[in-house]
């Protein structure tokens, strides 16, 4: 079905955002089989590559931060700051939990989401989780500029981010797919490489 035709459909069909998005994956190109949570470390594109991502295989993008931002009416900068890390990942977990219970879809996780036993267990039991592995020197020229980086607010914000990356890589590579990215990617690139081992992986299933 020629895309624009598609859009036309599925708006005139739908009843609501979850529905719609449903059509476009049960009628376009290739259907998603399992929700597909993009991990790693702040920096590494998860946010950038989940929406082209989305978009080359029509189905719905969300992001956990920004779900949390809206549930809460705050930033996760001051989420962070009047309620703690503590609470901030307790309600990360509850909504990637609610994300994952829905219409299979493209989901970018915040940096530490994939740090809890629980989070990697309902990814694992729902979904497919994904890490887009990026170096020390590829993070920092992302972020450095940055100002709405809580964990980062240090003396030396580098070596705080060299110190995350390196506590937190084990873990990020028990991921089901591991995909390398790098400055001299593109947003596209990392995608089709993303898209690809998808498609190896059985995640993908292509419509004539």
């Amino acid at each position: 079905m020629v895309l624009s035709r598609l859009w036309s459909f599925c708006i005139n069909t739908a009843i609501e955002g979850k529905a719609f998005f449903a059509c476009l994956s049960e009628y376009g190109g290739s259907v998603l089989k399992k929700t597909v949570v993009l991990v790693g470390m702040m920096g590494s594109g998860k946010s950038a590559v989940g929406k082209a991502l989305a978009a080359d295989l029509n189905v719905e993008f969300r992001d956990s931060d920004t779900e949390i931002e809206r549930a809460a009416d705050r930033t996760i900068k001051e989420i962070f700051e009047r309620d703690g890390e503590a609470f901030f990942r307790t309600a990360e977990a509850k909504v990637i939990e609610r994300l994952l219970s829905g219409t299979p879809m493209i989901l970018a996780t915040g940096g530490g989401a994939f740090m809890s036993d629980p989070v990697r267990h309902s990814i694992a039991a729902r979904g497919i989780s994904v890490f887009l592995d990026a170096s020390l020197a590829t993070l920092w020229d992302r972020v450095k500029h940055s100002k709405t980086r809580p964990l980062l607010q240090t003396q030396n914000p580098k070596t705080t981010l060299d110190t995350l990356r390196r506590d937190r890589r084990p873990t990020y590579l028990k991921a089901d797919l591991v995909i390398e990215t790098r400055t001299t990617y593109s947003v596209k690139k990392t995608m089709t490489k993303v898209r690809d081992a998808l498609q190896s992986a059985n995640i993908l299933d292509s419509h004539p």
